[in-house]
């Protein structure tokens, strides 16, 4: 009889990537995430504090080390990027699964892929960034230039944290979360629509415009993690982003101490941004058709259940019905020395080579065949 296909896993069902997946690995992992990350958090602010005060740092209004704009913000980013270690030891101890099936299908981050996605997003984000720069607010405050002694060293500090703050938005959101509501759940559509509206909600409620933004990143991400089979694109988009605005800010005066985020964002601005996602969306299609990543994997298979004693002594041909190069040891691998058979060969009717000697008697030798390794299903995007 042949054995049926096994299921193809696209991204948001890689929650069952593993033979010990149970429908509540999910829920403690999604509480685990939710505490675990509040600790991190807290324990990089709190060491954070040591270290300001031990130099000397002075005191806010508020209690808090006063670290300025540039340290300040890089105590921030470390603090959002303490999340990504917490998600890999959710995949990997609660989820009993490869902590890089979070990354991709394959089990890991495709750094080509996500070089591309980054050199997409690059000219396109470099250029809605432009226009938002050009166009006239009636609120805008007039900036000043910082100088190269402030935004030199602000521009290097962001090159360094903000892709580990912005991947670990996208493990938290994009990774965990849409693993965790497509591992009960078939259509991505239903996976990618809680990550999303978590994901602009953690950014404050600022104007309606500036929420549905970030909820529509967020859904567009979503699926281009599902379309590509892993995380590279979404992560690209959300780096380069990120470091373009924060560069920005980093480049005049006080800008790094500015709290407004993309939830703030009015209704012109909004637009250009929509516009700038939607072209890095067709981008990264156009790559994908060319380069093909990997959409979906063969889940696993139980391991299979041990032949019946009723087959222990099947005839030679009826024991490799497939000829002896299909299975795995074939009659080489079994010993036909007279020492092997102490009752002599007239016991063993069979032949020698159908038995294996051990104490208690004789078993099977009947194996499985040899099947190939199932192919990792390729689909080319868009198509």
């Amino acid at each position: 009889m042949t054995n049926p296909l096994p299921e193809l896993l696209p991204y948001h069902r890689m929650a069952r990537a593993s033979v010990r997946h149970r429908w509540w690995r999910p829920v403690l992992g999604t509480g685990f995430m939710a505490v675990a990350c509040v600790i991190a958090a807290v324990l990089v602010y709190g060491l954070g504090s040591v270290l300001g005060a031990a130099k000397g740092y002075p005191e806010a209004p508020d209690g808090t080390v006063e670290f300025g704009p540039v340290s300040g913000t890089a105590l921030d980013l470390l603090a959002i990027a303490s999340a990504l270690p917490v998600v890999l030891l959710a995949v990997r101890w609660i989820g009993r699964r490869p902590a890089g099936t979070v990354s991709s299908v394959t089990g890991g981050l495709r750094w080509r892929w996500l070089g591309l996605c980054v050199l997409a997003a690059l000219p396109v984000l470099a250029v809605t960034t432009g226009v938002m720069l050009l166009l006239p607010m009636d609120d805008a405050e007039p900036s000043r230039w910082a100088g190269w002694e402030v935004f030199g060293p602000a521009l290097a500090m962001l090159i360094v944290l903000v892709p580990l703050q912005a991947a670990a938005e996208e493990y938290v959101f994009r990774g965990w979360l849409t693993q965790a509501v497509g591992g009960f759940l078939r259509s991505p559509w239903w996976a990618l629509v809680p990550q999303a509206v978590l994901f602009a909600a953690a950014h404050g409620w600022g104007t309606p415009w500036g929420f549905a933004d970030l909820t529509v990143f967020a859904v567009v991400a979503g699926w281009l993690t599902v379309r590509t089979g892993g995380l590279e694109a979404a992560i690209g988009l959300h780096a380069v982003n990120n470091l373009l605005a924060f560069g920005v800010s980093a480049a005049v005066v006080d800008g790094l101490k500015s709290d407004e985020t993309a939830a703030d964002l009015p209704w012109q601005l909004v637009a250009v941004d929509l516009a700038g996602i939607a072209l890095y969306t067709a981008a990264v299609l156009w790559l994908a058709r060319r380069r093909t990543p990997t959409r979906a994997v063969p889940a696993p298979s139980p391991v299979p259940p041990p032949l019946p004693f009723s087959a222990a002594y099947p005839p030679f041909p009826a024991a490799y019905p497939q000829g002896p190069a299909a299975y795995l040891q074939g009659p080489a691998a079994y010993p036909q020395a007279p020492a092997a058979y102490p009752q002599g060969p007239a016991a063993y009717p069979q032949g020698p080579a159908a038995h294996i000697p051990v104490p208690g008697g004789p078993v099977p030798v009947l194996r499985d065949p040899v099947l190939p390794d199932p192919v990792p299903c390729t689909e080319r995007s868009g198509s």
